[in-house]
């Protein structure tokens, strides 16, 4: 299980955009695309089978899970995670695992 999903709201906690607030659009691996955060310039040739044209496109790219911290409403800061296994209620379901914020112990998923 991934301490960051896509759809949590992070902070950037390192790098050319620290303390910048955003979400995740996507998780591929151990870096995420946060929304409107480390933005560069591709250069691309036009495509005309794509209906694609050339030019200079801003877009995200990705940054490192480390550097990014999920965001508390609660506290207003960036926060740690802990984990939580919810014991199964009968034999046929299976335990549960739940992420909870380290400073205040409340359920992030729920």
């Amino acid at each position: 299980m991934n301490r960051i999903k896509k759809g949590d709201q992070v902070v950037v906690i390192d790098g050319k955009d620290k303390g910048k607030k955003g979400d995740v659009v996507r998780v591929a691996g151990d870096k995420v695309i946060v929304s409107n955060i480390n933005i560069i310039k591709r250069h691309t040739k036009p495509n005309p089978q794509a209906n694609q044209p050339g030019g200079v496109i801003e877009r995200e790219a990705p940054i490192h899970a480390s550097n990014v911290m999920l965001f508390n409403s609660a506290t207003g800061k960036g926060d740690r995670i802990s984990y939580k296994i919810i014991p199964a209620k009968s034999k046929e379901e299976k335990p549960t695992k739940i992420r909870l914020f380290r400073s205040s112990g409340e359920a992030i998923d729920v």
